[in-house]
């Protein structure tokens, strides 16, 4: 199958009654485009990397490191067989939709050409209560973890459009083998790969500052 967005999916603002925070644009719809993507800049504002999408809890999310979020159609499947319930495109927040590549086997600091933006793979999604809220599933932060299938945040290296349909060519991999799922794994359940994010450059810095601190106490 070929690398490809099937969806390019911009939120919709929905009260959020999982966090104190006025809204939240977890809830992504499928846009038509082509839609403009840039760097958004430092994390605080709610800028992320499409046009016409924002993020509500700025602590947490949002900025360069967090500009676009990807998810797999093929994860979206097994969740929605696990789960006995209808997963369109979008359900998981997610910005990029894909199809025939798998995501969480992407290396941080990878590079991909969508449509005219070239964007960098950056660290996994962790889940949140916003999340787990949104799903309203039985254990839902555990069960994600569990199943190491986070999907990547990119940042935005070239600016440019984005549209259903367009390819995913994966331009540039580093020379190392720390994956998403690595990364996430590392970050959520396995503390003992921590290691291998410390000097990784494209890993986002304030991160790599925190497992420093983590990792010398």
């Amino acid at each position: 199958m070929d690398r490809k967005v099937l969806t390019v999916n911009i939120g919709r603002p929905q009260p959020n009654q999982w966090k104190q925070l006025p809204a939240t644009g977890i809830d992504k719809q499928p846009v038509p485009g082509p839609v403009a993507v840039a760097a958004p800049g430092p994390k605080g504002t709610g800028a992320v990397g499409l046009a016409g999408d924002r993020v509500y809890d700025v602590k947490h999310h949002g900025g360069d490191d967090q500009a676009v979020y990807a998810y797999a159609r093929e994860d979206l499947d097994r969740w929605q067989q696990e789960l006995g319930r209808e997963l369109p495109n979008g359900s998981f927040g997610e910005n990029l939709t894909t199809a025939g590549i798998d995501v969480n086997a992407a290396l941080i600091g990878e590079r991909w050409r969508i449509g005219s933006a070239l964007l960098e793979v950056s660290c996994p999604r962790i889940p949140c209560a916003t999340f787990a809220g949104w799903l309203a599933e039985g254990g839902w932060t555990r069960r994600f973890v569990r199943a190491a299938r986070p999907g990547p945040y990119l940042r935005v290296i070239e600016p440019g459009e984005v549209s259903a349909g367009d390819a995913v060519d994966v331009v540039d991999r580093p020379a190392h083998e720390v994956t998403v799922a690595v990364a996430f794994r590392a970050v959520t359940s396995e503390p003992e790969l921590l290691p291998l994010l410390v000097d990784l450059a494209a890993f986002p810095a304030a991160d790599r500052a925190q497992i420093r601190r983590r990792l010398d106490r």
